[in-house]
Order: C-alpha cells, then structure tokens, then sequence
C-alpha cells in the first residue's frame, strides 16, 4: 500500500468547483443518537432525562479572557512557585503581546496587577495533531480553527492595587502580592494610566526619561495623551532625588544615547528644577558635561526641527525644551593644538592647568606606571619642589629641578629615595605630554565661577587635544578638582560646595577603568567617593559610556539608576545587571528604545525615548 493510500482516509470530500472540504467529528454524527455514532443499539431518551442548558451565554464579553486552574492557581513568595494562567478568547488572542500589562479582578473590588510573562497554544482536544496526514490537510487549507486549541497566558503578578480611603477621599495604591485570585477571575488589559504607573511604581512627577514601551511600541490609554509619561524621583519629600545617587546611560554606536542624554541633561537646566541647600537656599543644578566628541555645546542652540505643534505636546507634558543660553565651552589649552568649535555658537573660554596642582594631585604628574615606592618618593620630590618654588612653580622648573644631581645624591645617601627609583620617577615625569601644563591661558582655579553655575552648562571638549594620555589628563584634572571642592569641609571655591552638580562624562570607560597604577586607583578611589557622598553634597554622577563592563565596580555599584540601549555585546548586557527577561531584549532595541532600572523608582521597564531631540543635535 503506498502513501496516497493513506492520504484519502478522513480526507475531505472535493466539492463541485474542485476543492476539498474536510469534515468536523460533529459532521460525521450529525442526526445520529449516541449509540448511532457508536455503532451500538439506539438508546430511548425523553426532553425529562437531561436539565436544559443555554447554547451561549448572553450579555457581552469583557476583557481578554478568564483565569484557568487546569495546572493549578498559586502565588507564593518564590517567584517560581507561583503559577497563574488565563485562557485568552480567540477573538482577543492576536491583541495579546508578551509584556503587555493586564489586570485580575478579585471579588471586593480589589485587582492583581501582571506582566504577560508567557503566551502557547495548547492542546484542546485529545487528538495527534503531529501526523502526516494532519500535516497534509493543514498546508492545503488556510489557517487554523482557533476555537480547536487552547491561547493560554503565563501572568507574573507585580503588585495588588487597591483603594484607600481618607477624609472622603480615596488614593489608588499598591503593596506585594500576597493574595490569590480566584478561579475564572476576569482578566483584562490595563489601559488606565494611573492603575499602570501604580502597579509599576511610576511616580507621577519627576524628571521626565521617555514614554512607557512594550515589545517596542507605546503602552496606549484612553487619555489625552494617550501615552504614559515615565519619570524619576526628584523630590526630596519622595525620598533623596535619584539625580544625587548617580545614572548610567550605556548603549553602542547608533543606539540613541548621545541624543537621548542631552534630553535627559535638558530636563536638569529647567528653570523649574531646583534643590534645598543646607542654608535653606534652594538652586538651580548646574551642569558640567566632558566632551570627546564635541557633541554637547550644541545644547546651546534650538532644534531647528522642533516645531510648535511638538513643541505644545511638550508644554503639557511639562518637558523642558529649548537651546540652553548659558552655554559655556570651556575649552583645554594645549600648546600646538586649536580648538574649531564649528558646530555650536556657545560662548568659549580657554583655560589651562597650573602645575602647583599636582601638589595636592601628584598622581597629574605621574605620567605612566608607578608602584607605591615610587608613588612616595615622587610626594617627597613635589613637596621640596613646591618649598623651593613656591605655589607658582612650573612644569618646566620641575623637570630642571630633576636634573640636579646634587639633590639625587643627597636623598639617596639620606635613604629617602634610591637612585633608581629617582630615575624612575624622573623618566614618567618627563614622559608627560609637552604643553599641557602652564600654557597661556587663564588656571582652571580661577575658572570656579564659570566652571559651576546654578542653571548652566559648562562643557569641555576633548577631541581637539593631540593625545589619549592629554585628554586623560584635562578631564581627570578638572573632574577631581570639582569633586575635592564639592566633599571637602574646607573648600577653595563656595561656589562649586553651594551649588548643586551634575557632572557627566561621555567615553566614561576610559577614565573610570580598573587597573593597577597607583594614579588610577587614585581616580577610581576619587570617583568611588563622590558616588558615595553624593546624596550629602548634592553631587550626581551622569555616566555614558558603550563598555559598561570597563566602569570600575566601586564606582558601578553606588549608581542606582541604569538606562539601557541597544547593546550588542553579550558580557557588555550581563555588566549592568537588569532582570534576565529584559536583557534578551537589549540587542534587538532600535534607535531610543531603552530599558530603566531603578529599583528606587520604580518596576524594571521598557522605554521609548523622544523622537526629536529637545536642543540641536547633529550637524
């Protein structure tokens, strides 16, 4: 017997224009008794043997589907305990996404808020649907009978939400899980915006990031807008502004986190946004942005493709937009660079690096690699040096101060410093990159008012600099000059210790990056503090960098807020440390789409970034 043998038992009868029409188990027995369908004698039945029931229930369906107990309803305190699934009505099973958020009705009126954790068909009736025959009839028709499987959705609850009642008024909350929903519970989707930013934590007001995303595409509502606005605490009454316990923004090449950073840093120069100082003052932050690709001056000048109908959706989202007039670039001066600046219209001012920095900073002057022993001996040189010299001494005095083979041979016969550790010290020294210290342009110490400025953008480029070594050496200069004043009791500037700051580093891996020289460690140790007394100080850590993994984990592991783009290198995902069921997401994020995690402000959730960007962007 051969395959198209096979093929005609159970096949469909051909119909009078030539196709094939397959007929249903109930066709087959259709006008048949039960004993006529099973071959055995007819069985007497009367209309009294059997109680009526409706062929359809009236009234009209509400909502996606019903809770099933068919492999049981739990919820426990282990997430993998927990098992809740919802049988999805065919009509409503194309509308149904993983992620999408719905909502369980318990009987008193309170409702289980989920997370479509997992969606599969299921088997409806006890039959082999793997079987070539099967498989022959399917591919000859077109689709499936829906009502033939089970759409089953897996649901992880993510909080109760409930009514309480004050002075005749009522405030929609939310606390754990701690209650299980009964069998056949109503299960819908969630469209309210204020059950969704309860259920996921979302505070109401706040620095504005992006609009609520699943799977890619806005979480709609029936609001006007119609999107759900995500925001991170900034209030003290709402607990310490998230601004001062530092962000990361990581992402590769072409994800979106230039544009989506200065929308970010935008929403920090609002005239709106200000802080209470120890005095009772409060202050407009300032904000101090390192450079290296001469992107952020630009925040100067409006977006030309910002047009005023954007513009009236931004107005009554209460978002910040706009060119930033006080705009400084505060440019390094480096002998036998130039900086163009072409691409903004910021005002910029020069400056330069004293050297009698490196008496307070000698890691500045340490050129390459230099263990503990040598670390010391070059304290002790910088502190005759600066005797000698004076506050003004120069970079160039300190190399001819080296040369004196008089002073090498008294400290190595007093046994301060060995001569081949003064000729150590010396070759990094003099290893340094030429015209970086003392060139012709005003101290960065004499820079405090302009560096910081309540309501200002300072930004310092770094691409024009000749080398990675000089543009190291600007940014860890200016960067840990801020931070001493901003944590010491006695500062040299008021104004960098009274003015809230927010200091961002673009390229953050190559300066905040474990190794084992001592002048790194003391960056890192540096950096590790500000993050630490940040909350105190008013300090925030703005980190964007594409190599997450680089950023040291002292410094790493005080930044509470993590905004994730689109990264395509795996050990670059696992770095920043968000739940496993949205880093399977991260690579295949398009422009803007990103994924927030911060535990302190809310559920960890997708995000979809502004489309235009608030300030000029691009060329």
């Amino acid at each position: 017997m051969s395959l198209e043998d096979f093929t005609d038992i159970d096949d469909p009868e051909e119909t009078s224009d030539g196709t094939r029409q397959a007929q249903s188990p109930a066709e087959t027995t259709a006008g048949k008794s039960p004993a006529d369908a099973s071959g055995d004698e007819p069985i007497s039945e009367s209309a009294d043997d059997f109680e009526e029931y409706p062929a359809a229930i009236e009234g009209t369906d509400v909502g996606l589907g019903a809770l099933s107990v068919t492999q049981g309803l739990r919820v426990s305190e282990e997430d993998d305990d927990t098992t809740i699934r919802a049988f999805v009505t065919a009509d409503n099973r194309e509308s149904v996404r993983l992620g999408k958020y719905v909502l369980v009705a318990y009987p008193d009126g309170e409702q289980l808020f989920c997370r479509i954790a997992g969606l599969e068909y299921a088997q409806e009736f006890q039959s082999d649907d793997a079987t070539e025959i099967h498989a022959r009839r399917m591919m000859r028709q077109s689709g499936i009978e829906e009502h033939d499987y089970k759409f089953m959705a897996d649901l992880e609850p993510v909080a109760v939400l409930y009514e309480e009642h004050d002075d005749d008024q009522s405030e929609l909350k939310r606390r754990m899980t701690d209650r299980v929903p009964k069998p056949g519970a109503n299960v819908q989707e969630a469209t309210d915006s204020s059950e969704i930013k309860t259920g996921l934590n979302i505070p109401e007001e706040g620095v504005f990031l992006g609009h609520l995303s699943v799977g890619g595409k806005k979480v709609e509502t029936a609001a006007k807008p119609p999107h759900i606005d995500y925001r991170l605490k900034d209030d003290y009454d709402a607990g310490d502004p998230l601004v001062f316990r530092h962000t990361l923004v990581a992402g590769g090449t072409g994800s979106g986190k230039t544009h989506g950073s200065k929308n970010i840093l935008r929403q920090y120069l609002s005239e709106d946004r200000i802080y209470p100082m120890d005095d009772g003052r409060t202050v407009q932050p300032a904000v101090v942005q390192f450079d290296p690709q001469d992107e952020y001056a630009q925040m100067h000048d409006d977006n030309p493709a910002l047009d005023r109908g954007y513009a009236r959706q931004l107005d009554r989202q209460g978002v910040a937009y706009g060119g930033v007039d006080d705009t400084i670039a505060l440019v390094p001066k480096e002998d036998g660079t130039t900086y163009a600046g072409e691409n903004h219209r910021a005002e910029r001012v020069e400056f330069t690096i004293p050297f009698s920095m490196t008496r307070d900073r000698p890691w500045l002057v340490a050129g390459s690699s230099l263990n503990e022993n040598q670390f010391a001996g070059l304290r002790t040189l910088l502190d005759r040096f600066f005797q000698q010299y004076g506050t003004s001494g120069t970079y160039r005095q300190f190399t001819r101060f080296l040369d004196d083979t008089v002073l090498k041979a008294e400290l190595d016969e007093s046994g301060r410093i060995h001569e081949a550790t003064f000729d150590a010290i010396k070759r990094r020294v003099f290893a340094m990159p030429s015209g970086i210290f003392d060139q012709s342009a005003k101290p960065i110490t004499e820079f405090d008012h302009q560096l910081v400025r309540p309501g200002g953008l300072t930004v310092i480029p770094t691409y024009h600099l000749s080398s990675s070594r000089a543009k190291e050496l600007f940014v860890l200069a200016v960067s840990t000059y801020l931070i001493d004043d901003k944590l010491s009791n006695t500062p040299s500037s008021e104004r960098i210790k009274d003015t809230p700051v927010v200091l961002g580093m673009d390229e953050a891996h190559n300066f905040l990056t474990e190794a084992d020289t001592v002048q790194a460690r003391k960056v890192i140790q540096k950096f590790t503090e500000a993050a630490k007394q940040g909350r105190k100080e008013r300090l925030g850590l703005f980190l964007i960098t594409q190599d997450p993994q680089d950023i040291a984990d002292s410094v790493f592991k005080q930044i509470n807020t993590k905004l994730v783009l689109n990264l395509g290198d795996e050990e670059a995902i696992k770095s920043v440390n968000i739940p496993s069921n949205l880093q399977s997401k991260v690579p295949y994020m398009e422009k803007g789409q990103m994924v927030v995690y911060s535990p302190d402000n809310s559920e960890p959730v997708e995000l979809i970034g502004l489309s235009k960007c608030l300030t000029r962007h691009g060329k």
